[in-house]
């Protein structure tokens, strides 16, 4: 999970993220000063009043609150002397605002407040008027929800007299931390006075898009007008080829938005790598100007043969006399059928659903013969069922809830994106787990003291029956705390009796977050500390008759790569959370270099799930803020570690281009194979990274990644990937044969993007 609260978060990393942030606030602010102007139309909120405890008189603009500590606000507040609390606190900002900040806008009826990210939740106050709230606290009447990752944007009427100008103001924030890191985290607040032209939402990332046969693309951009006056004036459209650097077709429109609607606008655009837009809004009455950018996305992968083929992982393991459920990975024009040669005793096949059942034999490894036709042909593969103790031989695939739904997920939202992801054909190509993150827990545990599920989850039996039915796998989330990181039931205490809950459930995957177990640790915890939990919870899910996959999320701390297979663990979590932005698929997913050689069939190294489709955290769902060409780069990174392949997108609103970068059945192989081992990376040297993986066979795949934000071109030398002589050579994203080469090998990469290729 993306936890809101993880308890691991990597303070001394995000200090030195933040660090220019703090530098220029101790710069900018004079001592116990709250703000001072950092241009003449924003006032920066560098610092702030804090206290633990809550009182609601804390919100009044004369409170005295001269005793209170001073704080940043770019850091948490355990960072800053208040370690290890939890719970309710309140932060008070002064400010002066200059009755002179009003002529810096042309539309002087809002004050814009923005405070930045606060973890957990919070309610704000301007001199004592609550003027906005984000996530619930514990005393609502729906109870405790986290909104960590929300910004805190809120927009003051400032017709109300609420601003008391040239003279002090204060903004109250209350907060509610439920474990970990707590309060202000991210960039600086601030105040500012926004234009008329800051209200139109240019947010070309909510672009829709259908791909036409001729190779262009139908793009509708829903332009939005936030705010209560009419927006007029000229959208402007640039397009442009970056790799050859020069203007395609460019064009001009006039265009009235009525006050806080839409208009929903069309273009079709030719799609090919490298292909972007600029759009340029001037604003009739001010001239001022709204800008965005967008690159287009343009798909790689061809679509699937009618012909039947057989997909996904070749190994599957299994402890012995428990239940499996295994479905067959196929593609071909419908209805497809299924049979199996040597299917060990104890096991059938429903020859119309593919799904594998029954029990896993006894200790061994069984080789099937796989077959799927259809009124085409047919097509086998051999599938080996491994019998034994040790399970995840290849990397774990599926769906997990967190980065769609945070907190609100829901046995309907579970159930649907597990047929999502057999209609829209994720499963025919491997995606076969489905994993309900934090959020799921009852409020207090039953009579014998059982977890149970809340009410969006009445019958846990029922869902694992569901999921099985179609030969998917199900996962969970717990903490080996008394609380989750979203201040749901843990299960310290509890262990023996929640794996068998799990097991009587049909639990096949459990996610163990650490989070609130901080309180039973040391500072700093010892390895025995960060080992003890996850070796109790290992020896629970062993005992009980059921295969059940350990994953480990503890951040990397202590060398967990080193020891996670020793508490019964098959996954780690390498990292922190992951964002959809390129910077954190740096920190996260190229960072994993020095720690590669620890990966092997069932040692898997987490680096955290995808950011690709729509994702929202439990806010409103929005596109992946990644570029089109920096998710090529993800999947193609993640392929290329052996990472757990984990979707957290919303899977109904799946888009065209998402769904091809998700099912290129020869990039899904490269993660899957056999082998087991992750990517080395042999060049890291201008902004050129070569990543090079050993493939069962004596095949290599080799990831070309341009960390450059320019499309570049560059030459391969072909000892980087221990070849001499001549080689065959594979786009493994196009499933193109380039031919036999030589020496060296000439790449063209996007800005931030990537090639994977298949040396034979």
């Amino acid at each position: 999970m993306q936890t809101p609260n993880r308890y691991m978060r990597d303070y001394t990393t995000l200090t030195l993220r933040l660090g220019f942030a703090s530098f220029a606030a101790a710069l900018l602010t004079q001592a116990g000063a709250a703000s001072t102007p950092a241009t003449a139309d924003r006032l920066m909120l560098s610092q702030a009043r804090f206290s633990t405890g809550d009182d609601m008189a804390w919100r009044a603009p004369d409170f005295d609150d001269s005793g209170w500590k001073v704080l940043n606000t770019t850091q948490y507040y355990q960072t800053q002397g208040f370690e290890g609390y939890n719970g309710y606190s309140w932060y008070r900002i002064h400010v002066v605002i200059p009755s002179s900040f009003k002529s810096s806008t042309d539309w002087p009826e809002r004050l814009r407040i923005y405070l930045s990210a606060i973890d957990d939740a919070d309610e704000s106050y301007l001199n004592g008027v609550r003027i906005g709230k984000t996530g619930s606290m514990p005393s609502d009447p729906h109870g405790y929800e986290s909104r960590w990752e929300a910004p805190r944007d809120y927009a003051v009427d400032l017709r109300t007299g609420i601003v008391r100008w040239d003279r002090d103001n204060v903004i109250a924030v209350r907060v509610y931390d439920g474990a970990g890191g707590g309060g202000f985290y991210k960039d600086m607040p601030y105040l500012t006075m926004p234009q008329r032209v800051d209200g139109l939402q240019l947010d070309a990332g909510q672009a829709r898009h259908h791909f036409l046969a001729d190779g262009r693309v139908q793009t509708t951009l829903n332009v939005r007008n936030n705010f209560p006056v009419v927006q007029r004036g000229v959208l402007q459209t640039e397009v442009r080829d970056v790799a050859k650097g020069r203007v395609l077709q460019s064009g001009a429109r006039s265009i009235t938005i009525a006050p806080e609607k839409s208009l929903a606008l069309h273009w079709t655009w030719p799609t090919r790598l490298g292909i972007q837009v600029r759009y340029r809004f001037v604003d009739a009455i001010s001239g001022r100007v709204a800008t965005a950018t967008h690159d287009l996305p343009y798909r790689l992968t061809p679509p699937d043969a009618p012909t039947p083929t057989l997909h996904g992982a070749r190994l599957l393991g299994a402890r012995p006399g428990t239940p499996l459920h295994y479905r067959i990975a196929a593609t071909g024009r419908a209805p497809l059928h299924f049979s199996a040669q040597s299917l060990p005793q104890g096991l059938t096949l429903n020859a119309d659903s593919g799904v594998i059942s029954g029990t896993t034999p006894n200790a061994g490894s069984y080789d099937v013969q796989l077959r799927v036709r259809n009124a085409l042909g047919d097509a086998t593969r051999v599938w080996t069922l491994v019998a034994g103790e040790q399970l995840a031989l290849t990397p774990p695939m599926g769906w997990n809830s967190w980065n769609a739904y945070g907190l609100n997920v829901s046995d309907a939202l579970v159930r649907n994106a597990a047929q999502v992801l057999i209609d829209k054909g994720l499963a025919a190509k491997g995606w076969n787990s489905i994993n309900i993150d934090d959020g799921w827990e009852a409020p207090a545990r039953s009579a014998n003291g059982e977890i149970v599920g809340n009410a969006r989850f009445p019958d846990m039996t029922a869902l694992g029956n569901f999921l099985h039915d179609r030969g998917l796998r199900f996962g969970i989330y717990s903490s080996p705390g008394a609380t989750t990181c979203g201040g749901y039931l843990g299960s310290l205490g509890h262990e023996l009796q929640d794996a068998a809950s799990y097991a009587r459930w049909g639990v096949d995957y459990l996610k163990y977050d650490l989070c609130s177990y901080a309180a039973n640790m040391s500072k700093p915890p010892t390895l025995e500390e960060h080992q003890r939990p996850y070796h109790l919870m290992g020896e629970a899910l062993h005992k009980q008759a059921r295969s059940i996959v350990f994953s480990l999320c503890q951040y990397g701390e202590q060398q967990v790569w080193t020891w996670g297979a020793s508490v019964g663990g098959s996954v780690w979590r390498m990292t922190g959370d992951i964002s959809d932005n390129w910077i954190s698929v740096q920190e996260t997913g190229f960072a994993q270099a020095p720690h590669t050689r620890f990966v092997a069939p069932g040692r898997w190294n987490d680096p955290d799930m995808l950011v690709v489709g729509q994702l929202g955290w439990g806010d409103a769902l929005r596109p992946s803020r990644l570029t089109p060409d920096e998710q090529y780069s993800h999947i193609s990174l993640w392929s290329l570690l052996a990472a757990p392949l984990l979707l957290g997108n919303d899977l109904p609103s799946l888009d065209e281009f998402t769904l091809s970068l998700l099912t290129n059945h020869e990039v899904i192989d490269i993660n899957q194979d056999a082998l087991g081992m992750g990517a080395q990376r042999k060049l890291n040297q201008d902004d050129w990274q070569v990543w090079v993986k050993e493939l069962e066979g004596g095949a290599k795949a080799v990831g070309v990644f341009n960390m450059s934000s320019r499309f570049r071109s560059t030459q391969i030398q072909s000892g980087l990937f221990g070849r001499d002589g001549q080689f065959q050579l594979r786009d493994a994203w196009r499933q193109k044969d380039l031919g036999v080469k030589s020496k060296n090998i000439t790449v063209n990469v996007p800005g931030h993007g990537a090639m994977l290729l298949v040396v034979k």
